[in-house]
């Protein structure tokens, strides 16, 4: 009962920073395109002061162990962001991702291999397995006076692949360019 009661207090205290006043964030949401290692719609709002969340859905560039590797995943950020100068704000903070992961590459038989009926060509072939992560997100952003804004973000982090026998745990990183229409 005592553990019921601590999470009820608990979700009660960040609802309610959750409803606070955003008098000074740089605006209350925004939607736009994360470019980069991701390539992603993006969605952003500030539920606080300096609290923000960041929601992109998209595919994600990863070069692996020489095995170039794609995933589609969404990934949510939270930060905290300050303003330095002006219309300029700096972001830290945190986040997961979860998605589908895919490699393709072209793969030459050896001698006394058989892929198919033809022991010389090359094929192509592709792994499928789904992947989790976790990041950190370090950045700038700049609002301008119009209903746009700019971000670039730095994602170092850790993630790891499923496959059916397997999984793969590697250091992950992304660096990104983000263009968001705020309203």
């Amino acid at each position: 009962m005592k553990r019921i009661r601590t999470l009820f207090l608990l979700f009660a205290f960040f609802l309610g920073i959750t409803l606070q006043s955003n008098a000074q964030a740089p605006y209350k949401h925004s939607i736009g395109a994360t470019l980069g290692t991701t390539q992603a719609v993006s969605y952003k709002t500030f539920p606080t002061q300096h609290f923000a969340i960041q929601l992109d859905l998209g595919t994600k560039y990863c070069y692996i162990y020489g095995i170039h590797t794609w995933s589609f995943e969404l990934a949510p950020n939270f930060m905290f962001e300050g303003r330095l100068a002006g219309g300029l704000y700096g972001l830290v903070g945190g986040g997961g991702s979860i998605g589908y992961n895919w490699q393709t590459f072209w793969w030459i038989p050896r001698e006394g291999q058989v892929p198919g009926w033809d022991n010389t060509l090359p094929y192509i072939e592709s792994k499928h397995n789904g992947k989790a992560g976790l990041n950190g997100i370090f950045g700038l952003e700049y609002k301008f006076n119009i209903p746009l804004t700019l971000q670039l973000d730095i994602r170092p982090g850790y993630r790891c692949v499923f496959a059916r026998y397997f999984s793969d745990h590697i250091f992950d990183w992304g660096l990104n360019f983000g263009v968001r229409y705020t309203f």
